[in-house]
């Protein structure tokens, strides 16, 4: 049961853990070296390109299995309007061509205007790229990275890291979002079948 051998330890250990297998990832390392350049405000890698990758290390798979894509969150509340996040979302594509895996820019603080329409339920208006982690489908998920002023990687993990580390999939009922939970547990089931999908 090696690729368990971080779980149950304390979060410090798990954290140090987390960080060291993310930069040592080269999909990863690369694309938060190009996320940094970009310098857009408040911004966050988050989820899937992460604890998929933690996995991948765990389970001795290459970098960049079962990964779609990297999600990279930022918060801009000056500009509200569609024109101004997809002018950032074209800077981006531009910035990032030539990465082997396509990055997803999305503008925290325009959430709540499309995401009831989408999902069929309201959403809070966040305040910032990691309050919006804390509202995931599943607490496994909800982790991001950035860089901080002194160059270190910062962490955020509402939830902590047990659940990656433990192959666990967790609900997190702060949404109805039962159906996302149970997709993406399947989903990550299908790639990596060490892990277990607690029900919703």
């Amino acid at each position: 049961m090696s690729h368990l051998r971080y779980s149950g330890l304390p979060f410090e250990d798990q954290r140090a853990a987390f960080l060291r297998i993310v930069a040592a990832d080269p999909l990863l390392a690369e694309t938060l070296a190009r996320v940094r350049e970009l310098a857009l405000p408040d911004w966050l890698v988050v989820s899937g390109a992460l604890y998929n990758s933690v996995w991948n290390h765990l389970t001795g798979k290459p970098p960049g299995y079962g990964i779609k894509d990297v999600d990279l969150f930022y918060f801009d509340d000056a500009d509200l309007s569609y024109e101004a996040e997809d002018a950032v979302i074209r800077r981006a594509a531009a910035h990032f061509e030539g990465l082997p895996l396509p990055v997803e820019v999305r503008n925290q603080a325009r959430v709540h205007l499309w995401y009831p329409q989408k999902f069929g339920q309201e959403c809070p208006r966040y305040a910032s790229s990691s309050e919006s982690v804390s509202y995931f489908a599943s607490k496994t998920h909800a982790v991001g990275v950035r860089f901080g002023a002194d160059g270190a990687l910062e962490l955020v993990a509402p939830f902590g890291l047990d659940d990656v580390f433990s192959f666990r999939i967790t609900p997190n009922r702060v949404l109805d979002n039962q159906r996302t939970h149970e997709a993406k547990g399947k989903r990550a089931r299908e790639c990596w079948p060490e892990i277990s999908v607690l029900p919703w």
